[in-house]
């Protein structure tokens, strides 16, 4: 018999969507718009996502418009989603626990608080048959969020936890570096308390040549293919890292940690794995 179980088997999509839209502003995103909703779950079915698991937020944002500032709610992937990512390439090979630096205490506009200077967290990526590490470091006062945008004062999440807040920022920085194939929007916890300006320019535009149409993103799937095939002509001495880059650059768009990637391959001087040519 067909129902609403069949949620169990098909996943959330598979409801009705009023229902589904019921359940999410509910217990997910209480008072959300429902407009909000839909761009929730728009953004999971584009993914292949369980909107329950809550892979994504809605952050809302104050949002430059001129001398103005409007408010507006933002979808942002959470810090969860970029490792659920990681684990479904294939290729993640695990993350250190967070190391913090020294602690500082100090009074930011009459808060007392003691935070980390600074968090450091590796990834590790399989690359060609090889474990990498991908490190990154940040620090608390160039993530934490401030109380409102007239204040430097921290909120009260960063107040209460600003360990796990700084850590969550450091692990997503880090699988985007590992992982820019899958990774490229901020997330969540590191744009809570930021503001976006969309504010036009008025720069006149000055006559030249026709603008350039964007090559589409290099997605984990191929990136990974081109990297293999790549990194075979590589240590073979058939090709350089630049013309790889160069090759996939008239295909798609590399982003800067995609190419890092490509440069980092192990040279002719490396030792071969069984069956590659000489």
């Amino acid at each position: 018999m067909s129902n609403d179980l069949t949620v169990v088997e098909q996943g959330a999509l598979a409801l009705p969507e009023e229902k589904l839209f019921a359940i999410l502003e509910s217990s997910l995103y209480p008072g959300a718009k429902l407009e909000s909703i839909a761009l929730v779950v728009n953004y999971c079915r584009a993914a292949k996502l369980d909107p329950l698991q809550k892979p994504v937020y809605i952050v809302p944002m104050s949002v430059k418009v001129g001398d103005k500032f409007v408010k507006r709610d933002v979808i942002m992937p959470g810090v969860n989603l970029y490792r659920t990512q990681a684990s479904r390439s294939g290729g993640f090979a695990g993350v250190t626990e967070p190391e913090f630096g020294p602690m500082i205490e100090d009074n930011l506009q009459g808060v007392q608080i003691t935070y980390p200077e600074w968090c450091r967290v590796t990834v590790y990526r399989i690359v060609n048959g090889e474990k990498c590490s991908f490190s990154a470091i940040e620090y608390w006062v160039e993530n934490y969020a401030t109380a409102s945008r007239d204040t430097i004062a921290p909120n009260a999440m960063w107040k209460k936890r600003p360990r796990g807040q700084l850590a969550k920022c450091t692990e997503a920085q880090a699988l985007r570096k590992a992982f820019p194939d899958i990774a490229a929007a901020p997330t969540a916890e590191e744009m809570e308390g930021k503001y976006i300006d969309v504010t036009p320019t008025d720069t006149p535009q000055l006559p030249g040549p026709e603008p350039v149409v964007a090559l589409p993103a290099c997605d984990h799937e191929k990136f990974d293919l081109n990297l293999a095939a790549g990194g075979k002509m590589i240590r073979a001495g058939k090709k350089t890292a630049a013309d790889i880059i160069a090759k996939l650059s008239t295909l798609y768009t590399l982003t800067a940690e995609q190419k890092e990637v490509i440069e980092a391959l192990p040279g002719p001087d490396a030792e071969r794995e069984p069956g590659e040519e000489g």
